[in-house]
């Protein structure tokens, strides 16, 4: 075979046809890992060639056009950029070429199943994010996004994802439709992805709660995680078999002041249940910058050390816990109602519907 002849693809140590997308989209160092000299990869390359040079550096090993799988696969080896020494590792031992790199954004939450951010195979830009330290810079359908604080990737089959409130804020980030981002922030808290005070934390670290799209859309989240909490709270007491309460209701003593309204109230025990849902419009005290103090939960310790001064036993519970561990929640609930008979009787209060 002469120098300029074109190649067969079946070149060493790569499969022919393959059905696995880490095989039809490879790294240079990758494909001298498996015996391609740099030689054999720019004569499979030519114009007619079964090969296309997809990204610097990143290589689509069939002439049609990529898959929206396999432009993710190439985003991530673009920004990845492995190390000198894979490209020494023997055929097979090249690692996932990913490095600290991970999707994020709409790419992210396809992947995720989010209906909103459409089908992977409909995507044309592909979120990736980086270190902040690394200089690599957005090419064709790669989006490179750097931070100083990378979060630990979750993976969705074997591909590196950031979690599902970071791949939220930078999805917002990318877009001004307020339609698109509404229908983003209420499908993650209504198909059970995240809470919605990860979400608001999220977006406030990023500064993207002052954006016009944001403001309504977050009103709609917190709506949404309030209504899908107060369904796993029906669910919990009708499927564990705890006695009916009074559902939403507000406590006020007789002829004084408000104590403030409960999710469920248990009058002949003395017992409320309070969902704690709260999403503070500013970021998690600790996270990234300075601690703050959260009202919300200033207000909430006051409410229920004043009940428990009248007698009356406050349960919280979150909406996380009551997806996660309903059982677990039933059995708190269940607890302090029996508890009831041993403790002194509370103080009689009114209760109005809220």
């Amino acid at each position: 075979m002469t120098q300029n002849a074109p190649l067969s693809p079946r070149l060493p140590g790569l499969p022919f046809h393959s059905e696995d997308v880490t095989h039809r989209v490879l790294s240079t160092a990758q494909l001298r890992a498996r015996g391609v000299s740099a030689a054999q990869t720019s004569a499979q390359c030519l114009p007619g060639g079964p090969w296309q040079h997809l990204l610097p550096g990143v290589y689509l090993l069939h002439p049609g056009p990529p898959t929206g799988r396999e432009r993710l696969r190439g985003a991530l080896l673009y920004a990845g950029r492995p190390p000198a020494s894979a490209r020494r590792a023997p055929a097979g031992h090249a690692g996932t070429g990913y490095g600290e790199s991970m999707l994020t954004g709409v790419a992210a939450l396809a992947l995720y199943g989010f209906a909103a951010a459409g089908d992977v195979e409909a995507l044309h830009r592909v979120d990736v994010l980086v270190p902040r330290t690394r200089r690599l810079r957005s090419t064709r359908f790669v989006e490179v996004l750097r931070t100083a604080s990378m979060p630990d990737p979750v993976r969705v089959g074997e591909v590196p994802v950031a979690p599902v409130e970071r791949a939220l804020a930078d999805a917002v980030a990318g877009t001004a439709d307020a339609v698109v981002v509404r229908r983003l922030l209420t499908e993650a808290v209504r198909d059970g992805h995240c809470e919605p005070a990860a979400v608001v934390s999220e977006l406030s670290e990023a500064r993207l709660l002052g954006r016009p799209a944001v403001v309504g859309a977050v009103d709609a989240l917190l709506a949404e995680g309030r209504a899908a909490a107060e369904a796993m709270l029906y669910a919990m007491v009708r499927e564990h078999g705890l006695p009916e309460p009074l559902w939403n209701v507000e406590l006020r003593l007789p002829g004084g002041p408000r104590l403030g309204g409960v999710d469920a109230y248990w009058p002949d025990q003395a017992v409320a249940v309070e969902l704690d849902a709260r999403a503070p419009r500013y970021g998690v005290p600790g996270r990234r910058g300075r601690a703050e103090a959260d009202p919300q939960w200033s207000a909430y310790t006051a409410r229920r050390e004043h009940l428990e001064r009248l007698g009356i036993t406050v349960v919280r519970l979150s909406p996380r816990k009551l997806r996660e561990a309903a059982d677990q929640q039933a059995t708190v609930v269940r607890t302090a109602l029996m508890a009831a008979a041993d403790r002194e009787p509370a103080a009689y209060v009114m209760v109005l519907p809220r």
